[in-house]
């Protein structure tokens, strides 16, 4: 059983601690244990400070930097950490400026897609500021990129700090919102207080403190049929351990890529590119002498030569409410057309 990861994302003073401390309060009244990881832009954790003389709490950081970037790296790490404490679910508390769909990817790791598993991206909005973040940060488009993915990306949105907005802003802030989200719900806030028992829906206390090691997902060969299959899919959702999430991960493990080019790597992400919001892998092609990288970002892809990669052949994808057996299908196909079959 791998352990459901909720994304608290949201720009900078919008309210998520608040919310973290009442869903961290919620959580307890479930018997829940909560793992912590909170992201700080400055080298002082005022937030994580305000959770510990609140909660008693293991709490872990990142500071100095923005998970979706410089930090990469070491949230993996600090995840790993997390995970060896048992937790039943683990909270990141994004720093304001940060991406969470490349969160998202970094859930995707093969040293976490195993034992983690996105649940939930949950966005945060000041009702009073969010109409002008467009004028504010006309210079600087890239975060007003990633102001617009937080709202895209997200399976929850809450509108908070109603109270110091009229009913005609409100109106325009939710129509604005839905231009950018048409279907994840928008729930309304006054300090950050909503029901947090929705957030939790479909995460149980199912780990015990003897565990050693989670449980392993099924074997390479078994696909979404449950027939034998040429590709171990890793989803981010499955029957027995259910995500509420629009955004899907699929990994896949390639040991063989038989006669693969990159070209038809490209051909199959352009397939996608409506529904696909990054993909990253490392290809040991048979017709090179060295691992390349992709990286997949704005529908646009990127090779690099990768000499240091010294794993197995395999793909991230990450979609937004995209049918997960189609996207499988599609790449069975292009591997069979190269000499792959199943196992």
């Amino acid at each position: 059983m791998r352990i459901p990861v909720l994304i608290l994302s949201g720009f900078l003073g919008s309210g998520k601690t608040t919310l973290l401390l009442r869903l961290l309060a919620a959580a307890g009244k479930r018997g829940l244990k909560p793992g912590i990881l909170m992201n700080e832009l400055g080298r002082k954790d005022v937030d994580g400070l305000i959770l510990q003389e609140s909660l008693d709490l293991s709490i872990s950081r990142l500071l100095d930097g923005c998970v979706c970037c410089s930090k990469k790296e070491e949230m993996t790490g600090k995840l790993l950490e997390l995970i060896d404490d048992r937790p039943d679910l683990i909270v990141i508390e994004l720093t304001g400026v940060a991406n969470p769909e490349e969160v998202a990817l970094a859930l995707s790791d093969p040293q976490l897609l195993r034992q983690v598993k996105l649940q939930r991206i949950v966005t945060v909005l000041d009702a009073e500021h969010v109409l002008a973040y467009n004028s504010w940060f006309q210079s600087d488009q890239a975060l007003v990129r990633t102001l617009r993915r937080q709202i895209e990306t997200a399976d929850v949105l809450v509108l908070n700090k109603l109270d110091l907005v009229s009913a005609s802003v409100r109106f325009k802030v939710e129509k604005a919102l839905r231009k950018q989200n048409a279907t994840s719900p928008i729930w309304p806030a006054i300090q950050s207080n909503i029901d947090t028992d929705l957030l939790l829906e479909g995460i149980e206390k199912t780990m015990k403190a003897s565990d050693a090691r989670l449980t392993p997902l099924p074997g390479r060969g078994v696909g979404v049929s449950g027939k034998r299959r040429i590709l171990d899919a890793v989803s981010n959702r499955s029957h027995e351990n259910p995500s509420f999430t629009r955004v899907a991960t699929l990994s896949f493990e390639l040991p063989s890529l038989g006669q693969l080019t990159s070209r038809q790597i490209e051909q199959f992400l352009a397939l996608h590119k409506e529904v696909l919001l990054r993909a990253k892998g490392y290809f040991k092609f048979s017709h090179q002498t060295e691992p390349f990288l992709l990286q997949y970002s704005g529908k646009r892809v990127t090779w690099e030569a990768a000499p240091q990669y010294e794993g197995v052949s395999y793909l991230v994808l990450i979609g937004l409410d995209w049918d997960e057996a189609d996207v499988i299908r599609e790449l069975e196909m292009t591997l069979e057309r190269n000499g792959i079959r199943n196992a």
